[in-house]
């Protein structure tokens, strides 16, 4: 079952091992980012080489140190020390610094610019891949996820991401080698001093441990919180005429704000238990140094250890004291990474549509006629599974037929187009085009052969010419433009200053509703499709538009299947037959004079109503 998904990103975990979980998510959280680092390993392995040799560089300082300062104090009669001992020294000292300083810089230099390059191209796939992937996710997930929600995923998420792999990722191992190699040094100075300073590591990592598990659970929170207030401000965006015209500014400004308010609660929780994680680290941190430098002071008194090794020895420490000093902060970034990387994981985890469909090129296959089949077709929506929405639906439409769909608010009408566009798979029974049953047939050959102009046009911020060839990406300006003379959009297009290049603004905002419509139309005629649906294609236009419009629309519907579904009656009494539709089956077909002359039936009753005045 894929149902980790959800519970992950809600911050719960399963009963069962929660630590072996964190730790395999960890670890194969890493995993999945090397995928996308190794295309680009010509800059990530020289620059991880780098990295090692910058962190072993900067080792060479307190080795230099001690070997001065210890040196001169070991040679002076009254362990003290030596100005001449450390004059005879320090220029030594002084040029072999220069040269690891130069060469730890020009290191750093191509170290910065190889994890860049590694790193931004890395992102930028993954980037690429999920929203790929996002787009071809069935319509089930869409009902479940709203678009705030997937829009802060590509956005704070990958970008926490990013940041981590570019900054973090190279600190834990610059800390690391650091942390080891000054280890190593301090133990080579002083076995008994190292053994003393090390027991004091079980307590830090048992604490990292405890309290990292905490900070990671607060900072899925957060990012969850934020998230939300993504979710407010885009579904008010989109909305923002229904805002406006109810006055409802107040409302949705109350509501980002609550928002924003939990997202800030959920911040300072895993503020609160970083601040506790750093102060605690570094009181048992220094705290530990300062003991192991007053034991030391006695080794040193009792000659136990020489002076070259308790200044070598307490200058390593110092190093290594910074080095676990921070990593408290990278650790909580790191943590946030995770959570980050698992939700972006749990997106392309999700399975896409049309998995198990044959997969042959669009090309090689023969275009549909349009001949429609729904054979005791049953339906429920995932997200509705008590409602049952059709009930053994069954109908034959011809090639070139042209069908109505009537029937009250409710009947099942756009859910049998959602079945058509195979959005959804029924319950029971089969869709079957040409006698091929839908599952059979390519995603993309199936719906290439199918079009549709719905009541509400949703256009693309573009200009008209990028919303008419997105229809067909690849046609050309004589296409374009013949296809806005079919759909009766030429003139409008043509008496724009830009023609063509105009923007449509969001939505489609600076066009009219019958312009849009006609957009519509004319992307229709680019694709050519076998069977094409009207949904309410007119319902909310004035009289003029849908003139205009019902012409275009005859022209549309020559020559190939068209399903029109209509409350307004007057749309489809042309129409060869009308199919009409109640809780969810259909209970009666014919022509429009057939349903009106028969017995009192659901269509009379409709026609009755709306031809009574």
């Amino acid at each position: 079952m894929r149902r980790t998904s959800r519970q992950s990103a809600s911050g719960a975990e399963k009963p069962d091992t929660p630590k072996a979980k964190v730790n395999r998510e960890t670890l194969t959280g890493s995993m999945w980012i090397l995928r996308y680092l190794r295309p680009y390993g010509r800059f990530f392995y020289p620059a991880l080489v780098a990295l090692f040799l910058t962190s072993a560089l900067a080792l060479v300082f307190p080795y230099m140190m001690g070997e001065l300062i210890g040196g001169s104090i070991q040679g002076s009669s009254d362990a003290s020390v030596d100005p001449e001992e450390v004059a005879n020294n320090v220029n030594q000292v002084v040029l072999i610094l220069g040269v690891a300083l130069a060469l730890q810089a020009f290191i750093a230099y191509w170290r910065v610019r190889w994890f860049a390059r590694a790193g931004e191209r890395a992102l930028a796939d993954i980037r690429k891949a999920t929203y790929s992937h996002i787009i071809r996710l069935p319509m089930a997930y869409f009902s479940q996820h709203r678009v705030g929600e997937l829009s802060s995923r590509l956005a704070s998420d990958l970008t926490l991401m990013r940041d981590t792999l570019i900054m973090t990722v190279p600190q834990i191992i610059r800390q690391s080698v650091m942390l080891i190699g000054g280890l190593v040094f301090i133990f080579l100075s002083s076995w008994k001093l190292s053994l003393f300073m090390l027991g004091s590591l079980p307590i830090v990592i048992l604490t990292i441990a405890i309290v990292g598990r905490r900070i990671r659970g607060y900072s899925k929170e957060a990012q969850d919180k934020l998230a939300d207030t993504s979710v407010v401000v885009d579904e008010t965006l989109q909305g923002i005429s229904g805002v406006k015209s109810y006055t409802n500014e107040p409302y949705e400004s109350a509501r980002y704000s609550q928002a924003i308010d939990q997202f800030l609660q959920a911040t300072l929780k895993a503020a609160g238990a970083r601040a506790f994680f750093i102060s605690f680290i570094i009181f048992v941190l220094f705290g530990t140094i300062t003991v192991v430098v007053w034991f030391g002071a006695g080794l040193l008194r009792s000659g136990t250890i020489s002076s070259e090794e308790f200044t070598r020895f307490v200058l390593f420490s110092v190093f290594v004291g910074a080095a676990l000093g921070s990593l408290p902060e990278i650790f909580s970034q790191l943590q946030n990474s995770i959570g980050a990387t698992q939700r972006i994981r749990e997106i392309l985890d999700s399975e896409r549509e049309g998995t198990g469909r044959p997969s042959e090129a669009v090309e090689t296959l023969p275009k549909l006629t349009g001949a429609v089949t729904l054979d005791g077709v049953k339906f429920r929506y995932p997200s509705r599974d008590d409602v049952l929405v059709l009930d053994g639906v069954s109908f034959d439409i011809k090639a070139g037929e042209r069908i109505a769909l009537v029937g009250p608010s409710g009947a099942g009408k756009s859910t049998i187009i959602q079945l058509l566009l195979s959005f959804y798979s029924p319950n029971d029974g089969t869709v079957l085009f040409d006698g091929v049953d839908a599952r059979q047939l390519p995603l993309d050959h199936l719906r290439s052969q199918i079009a549709i102009v719905p009541q509400e046009v949703l256009l693309f911020g573009g200009s008209i010419r990028e919303n008419i060839a997105y229809g067909k990406t690849d046609a050309t300006g004589e296409e374009i433009e013949l296809a806005a003379k079919q759909a009766n959009a030429y003139e409008f297009i043509a008496g724009f200053p830009e023609g063509y290049d105009t923007l449509v603004g969001d939505r489609g905002i600076k066009l009219s509703g019958g312009q849009r419509q006609r957009i519509a139309i004319a992307r229709a005629i680019l694709a050519d499709p076998a069977i094409l649906i009207l949904d309410e294609a007119t319902s909310s236009l004035d009289s003029e538009s849908e003139r205009l419009v019902q012409e275009a629309l005859d022209k549309l519907m020559q020559n190939r299947t068209s399903i029109i579904i209509a409350h307004r009656l007057a749309t489809v009494r042309d129409a060869d037959r009308i199919l009409v539709l109640k809780g969810g089956k259909v209970v009666e077909s014919g022509t429009h004079d057939e349903l009106t002359r028969g017995e009192a039936g659901v269509y009379r009753m409709l026609s009755e109503l709306q031809f009574a005045s």
